[in-house]
């Protein structure tokens, strides 16, 4: 069987990861972050475990993705919370393009900020390597790619790297039919402003259970010019934790699809 073109040109992971993530308009001015997240709500919690079964439209076996929540101490002592993503190729698609994926971000819940990122790729015998450290009293970054020298690129007030990103989501009680929000976001050397749209109330089914849901969309644009990499598609439990049960970044042939397998939590029973 052959491995769609879509699959061969990145690691899934990454691919979803950044699909979902930087679906974007020209970056915007630091007001519109600024809604209303709360550090020590339910979905920032340590002990969180989300395990998803990746596809290709729902045919092709791609792999496994699992998410984990924990907790971080700086090295002045304060805690903080590590995100952290991993990604593993199966079946066929790791016979024929093998693929293991690692994704790291330190959060500061307090200021609801991005402190450091970093990614580390294996795919087809491959490597890449992203890392990515935030200073925000000088409102600077400093984004090392593989071996090159570090690049440092100015940011502004409100940043967060691609999988805080997701995390900050989470946090939020705008999800309103009708109403945009827009979130800066760094990746590599560009500060992308992402559009979140919330397109309704949806029931879904996925390995794990059945959950009522909202729907939410990410726009494909970057300063002004559309990216034509597909929409981004998430379905959050319509709770104070807003797990995200389904994600689904659509491609030029077909789609990839999150499909959560598993939730753990420190807090159940």
């Amino acid at each position: 069987m052959k491995i769609p073109y879509a699959i061969q040109a990145r690691s899934f992971l990454w691919a979803a990861l950044m699909l979902f993530a930087f679906r974007s308009t020209a970056a915007g001015t630091d007001e519109q972050l600024l809604v209303s997240a709360q550090p020590g709500i339910q979905a920032l919690q340590t002990g969180e475990t989300l395990t998803y079964d990746v596809s290709w439209s729902k045919m092709l076996t791609a792999g496994t993705a699992v998410l984990e929540t924990r907790e971080e101490l700086l090295p002045n002592g304060k805690p903080v919370l590590k995100f952290l993503v991993t990604g593993r190729s199966a079946g066929i698609v790791d016979m024929v393009y093998p693929v293991y994926d690692t994704v790291q971000s330190i959060f500061d819940p307090q200021i609801m900020k991005s402190l450091s990122y970093k990614m580390d790729q294996n795919y087809n015998h491959k490597t890449r390597r992203l890392n990515m450290v935030f200073d925000h009293s000088r409102k600077i970054a400093l984004s090392t790619l593989n071996d090159d020298a570090p690049k440092t690129l100015e940011i502004p007030e409100q940043v967060l790297d691609g999988l805080s990103f997701l995390y900050y989501l989470r946090t939020l009680d705008e999800f309103t039919i009708g109403k945009v929000i827009a979130i800066n976001v760094l990746d590599v050397d560009k500060i992308w402003s992402v559009e979140v749209s919330t397109l309704g109330r949806e029931i879904v089914k996925t390995p794990a259970g059945e959950f009522s849901t909202i729907k939410i969309k990410t726009h494909p644009l970057y300063k002004g010019v559309f990216r034509n990499k597909g929409d981004v598609y998430i379905w959050f439990t319509d709770d104070s934790r807003k797990v995200p049960v389904l994600m689904k970044s659509t491609l030029t042939v077909g789609s990839f699809v999150f499909s959560l397998r598993d939730m753990q939590s420190r807090n159940q029973k």
